[in-house]
């Protein structure tokens, strides 16, 4: 066997290429990295780095749709297992690590593929989101939770709007960890959030990046086959096991997409039916949010994600060889 091309190892001020594939749940990401690499294994070994915020939890493994085992084993991942589900891991924390592992990846001479649907892991890396350095503070959050769980995440965005419009307008309503941060910002820093964002400049020259996307109602079907397939594989016994180890329902961790239902069922508070398809119709609500976010940027090299993995591979590769300027293989 011939062994694996490498890329030359990267000097101070080098840049560094780096291929993005992104899209929304259920579109096939993993896959298509697992793939992709494998067609470009002739060519340049590749490795990839996790940009999804609910990866990083330790034994959260099915609602999440972690990269299997035998995933894993034909293209090693980074980032995922970072943390345990009661432990914070800020967007700060992420970039850092984010921009380490690819800086690791290219110094070993492989080219470092960036996959998730976290939208704003994904800025935060290729576009060197400035994130506030304000450090969290017990006290506040509880304060603002409190407000949360008296009179709801509106409660939070009509304050952020009166201290930060700008912030108010970008931040989704529904999302209380980002509304929470966001007001955390504004009150211990005397300056708004929305001042301290922008951008800085990162070494990710050339930069690809790929979306995968479908039809909207085709993807929800796709969805929810993943769904009952998650269910078949043990997601109530998963979250069943987070509990007994004595993870909190109130964990940020706990609220993701799949732990939040099938944890209203475990309390008893909706049947196994009603949770899977509260779940099923939160999972849409992120695909639409998801399609939001990423649509707007014209750097998106879309691929039709109804189509098999080795065309839409295929379809990469193209795209890849033309920016590491390298021939396909004969």
């Amino acid at each position: 066997m011939q062994p694996t091309p490498a890329m030359p190892a990267t000097s101070p001020g080098q840049t560094i290429p780096l291929v993005a594939i992104v899209g929304p749940t259920a579109t096939g990401k993993t896959a298509l990295a697992v793939v992709l690499a494998a067609r470009l294994a002739e060519v340049i070994g590749c490795e990839a780095v996790s940009a999804d915020s609910r990866q990083i939890y330790r034994g959260m493994d099915i609602a999440t749709a972690k990269p299997t085992p035998d995933e894993r084993a034909r293209l090693p991942h980074h980032l995922l297992d970072v943390v345990a589900p009661d432990e914070a891991y800020t967007l700060a924390q992420y970039q850092a690590d984010a921009t380490a592992a690819i800086a690791a990846i290219h110094a070993r001479g492989r080219l470092p593929l960036l996959v998730g649907g976290t939208g704003l892991y994904v800025r935060a890396v290729v576009d060197g989101l400035a994130i506030p350095r304000v450090p969290p503070s017990p006290a506040l959050r509880a304060e603002l939770e409190a407000i949360l769980a008296a009179d709801g995440p509106a409660a939070l965005h009509a304050r952020l709007a009166a201290l930060d419009p700008a912030a108010a307008r970008d931040i989704d309503a529904r999302n209380p960890r980002r509304l929470i941060r966001a007001l955390e910002v504004c009150l211990l820093s005397g300056q708004s959030f929305s001042e301290q964002r922008g951008t800085r400049p990162t070494p990710y020259r050339p930069l690809l990046l790929l979306g995968l996307t479908m039809d909207r109602s085709a993807l929800y079907v796709r969805a929810d086959a993943r769904i009952d397939a998650m269910l078949a594989a043990g997601l109530v016994e998963e979250t069943e096991r987070l509990v007994t180890a004595g993870y909190d329902w109130s964990l940020p961790a706990m609220s993701s997409l799949g732990y939040r239902e099938i944890g209203a069922y475990l309390r008893g508070e909706a049947t196994l039916a009603d949770a899977v398809q509260r779940f099923k119709l939160a999972t849409h609500a992120y695909i639409r949010r998801q399609l939001t976010w990423l649509r707007p940027d014209q750097r998106i090299h879309w691929l039709v994600a109804a189509r098999p993995p080795a065309e839409l591979a295929e379809q990469a590769a193209v795209q890849v060889h033309a920016l590491l300027d390298v021939e396909a293989p004969a």
